[in-house]
């Protein structure tokens, strides 16, 4: 298992966040490596060192003392079998909160059903569900049936349970970014949402797309942030679709949000508080 970053993140979706914060584990590497991933510190260039079963539990109790409302693994996929192994290791040590699984939705439904023995909340991302679109932007055209499966399998995992605090115990919220000159893309994900998971999961739309420098990265991606028409736009689309339970983001320009996982803590101070990274273990405070 190969690490980059563990902290409390309060960025996150107000039934993750909590008031303690959502506790963020950020896995090395990606299946899917998105051209504009503003992680591509560790999703593309290996940022991160390995840690055993040991360091892991260690990693996972410090964030629930910290107190953390869950513990958030952050594109896991390609380690299931170590996430699977050291989680239940874990579990013996004392980690007693839901576990989160936070992914691009390119999975393949044995992970899912898999993950269900120790996943209680799911995150999964669907990018688009056009097979042009994801072939021209992501470079994998069977994204869109991957992701629509491995979502179904999600969802059938277990019903949705929120405390009397408003914090999600189980369950699935399915976001999607929206990207600049790509709405309609954007339409046919909440369609789909709309027809096949209203009441069964919620919707989280992301509207946070920056261009980020990537080297190496030859694909064509949108050089601009979204513009206010176009935010207006997919926010009509919600109340069109009827889609009520969930999320959206407010525009926020400029980039200065942007993570940097070269830093002490890669995020904005006000978004999170560090507990370990890569370069110098856990964070004493």
């Amino acid at each position: 298992m190969r690490l980059s970053f563990a902290g409390l993140h309060f960025g996150e979706e107000p039934p993750l966040s909590g008031k303690g914060g959502s506790g963020t584990v950020f896995f090395t590497g990606c299946p899917l490596r998105c051209p504009f991933c503003q992680n591509y510190q560790i999703s593309r260039e290996g940022s991160g060192r390995y840690v055993d079963k040991y360091e892991f539990a260690d990693i996972l109790l410090k964030l629930q003392d910290a107190g953390a409302e869950n513990i958030n693994l952050v594109t896991p996929s390609h380690m299931l079998p170590s996430v699977s192994e050291y989680i239940d290791f874990a579990e013996t040590q004392g980690l007693k909160l839901p576990a989160a699984w936070n992914s691009s939705g390119y999975e393949t439904t044995e992970v899912i059903e898999h993950a269900s023995s120790f996943i209680d909340i799911w995150l999964p991302d669907i990018k688009t569900l056009s097979s042009e679109t994801a072939a021209r932007i992501y470079g994998a055209p069977e994204y869109p049936e991957a992701a629509k499966a491995a979502v179904e399998q999600m969802v059938s995992a277990g019903s949705m349970e929120i405390d009397s605090e408003g914090r999600m115990l189980k369950g699935v919220i399915v976001r999607h970014l929206v990207l600049p000159g790509e709405l309609e893309s954007t339409r046919t994900v909440m369609r789909w949402f709309s027809e096949n998971l209203y009441g069964r999961a919620m919707f989280s739309l992301m509207m946070q797309y920056t261009p980020v420098f990537i080297p190496g990265e030859t694909k064509a991606v949108p050089q601009r942030q979204l513009e206010q028409s176009e935010f207006e736009k997919v926010v009509e689309w919600l109340d069109y679709y009827g889609i009520e339970d969930g999320f959206y983001q407010e525009l926020v320009p400029g980039d200065s949000w942007l993570p940097d996982f070269n830093r002490h803590n890669p995020f904005s101070s006000p978004l999170s508080k560090v507990i370990w990274n890569f370069k110098e273990g856990f964070i004493s405070r």
